[in-house]
């Protein structure tokens, strides 16, 4: 094994596909914009198609684009030959990739497409190919060469259709006004969803799972309900059920310096008065940040009308998945 003939390899790989996708920059022209509008106008689902290694690029093309809101699925185009024509209709936008343009499985369909009546968005490496010429837009995607020292395996130009699909998805992304929020509709799965998508209220504890004491409690029976709620906190609540404070494991090591009666002493007089505490609507990441910010461990959950809602700590937003 020659080491240094292998990093030199590796380099020169990088940088001739580098160069591909700078090759692209002039080609951001009057078609891709005729591109956008026509993906952007559909009225449909637009509909990927590309054969071998176009194909797999095509796949993942379709994928972002259906995660950043332009709706779309990857079709085969063997298989579209054989009965999987019937999931494209009228109203859809054929987005087709081969650098060649003049693949069999592609070729053989066009007509069939025509007859539908969709719009063809072709990616090709080859502007005066039978698929570039029969495409509605042309977008150019060759490359000066591959990557593959034999110049046969597929690396440049598979590589050029894949930022140019990305730069089609994101700029609809950007026209479409999609947001975080969209993303994350789209991905409840993923961190960012969670982040997004988690609410206070859906993780915060509710009813007798909150814990709790009146004003006229001592510490001996908040720390009696500290203990059996394991939160490491309890609200201190008046008759209506507002919260007047909160007591926590911090205040009880405090009351205990002290030399205070945990029998004797009523809870309020050694409460943190109002303490921290967030809305049952705000996001669940929300949560993260005001605990980081006044490092504490725990949260009371507070309505608009000054109501105890609920509670949570720092273990229930690690099991949510949004830290």
């Amino acid at each position: 094994m020659n080491k240094d003939r292998i990093k030199t390899l590796a380099r020169d790989v990088i940088e001739i596909q580098a160069g591909a996708i700078t090759s692209l920059l002039e080609r951001v022209d009057d078609n891709f914009i005729a591109a956008c509008t026509c993906l952007l106008e559909c009225s449909g689902r637009i509909v990927v198609i590309g054969m071998g290694k176009s194909g797999h690029i095509g796949s993942k093309v379709a994928a972002t684009l259906a995660s950043t809101g332009t709706p779309a699925f990857f079709v085969h185009p063997a298989e579209a030959s054989h009965g999987d024509l019937g999931m494209i209709k009228s109203r859809d936008v054929v987005l087709i990739l081969s650098n060649s343009g003049e693949t069999d499985e592609i070729n053989i369909i066009l007509p069939l497409l025509k007859r539908i009546g969709v719009k063809i968005v072709a990616m090709t490496g080859n502007p005066e190919s039978t698929l570039a010429k029969h495409a509605d837009i042309h977008l150019d995607v060759s490359v000066e060469k591959e990557a593959c020292p034999l110049g046969l395996a597929p690396t440049s130009s598979t590589t050029a259709s894949l930022v140019m699909g990305d730069a089609l998805a994101i700029s609809l992304l950007e026209t479409r006004g999609f947001t975080q929020e969209d993303f994350a509709m789209s991905h409840p799965a993923g961190r960012l969803g969670r982040r997004l998508l988690v609410h206070i209220e859906d993780i915060m504890h509710k009813g007798e799972e909150i814990p709790r004491v009146g004003l006229d409690a001592s510490i001996s029976q908040a720390i009696v309900e500290m203990t059996a709620k394991r939160l490491g906190m309890t609200a201190i609540v008046d008759p209506e059920g507002k919260v007047s404070g909160i007591y926590t494991d911090g205040d009880l090591r405090r009351t205990l310096d002290a030399g205070l009666d945990p029998h004797t002493t009523p809870v309020r007089e050694v409460m943190t008065s109002g303490g921290r505490h967030i809305g049952p609507g705000a996001l669940a990441v929300e949560a993260v940040t005001e605990m980081q910010k006044y490092s504490v461990q725990g949260l009371l959950v507070i309505s608009a009308d000054g109501k105890l809602a609920g509670a949570l700590n720092f273990q229930d937003l690690l099991k949510a998945g949004v830290v």
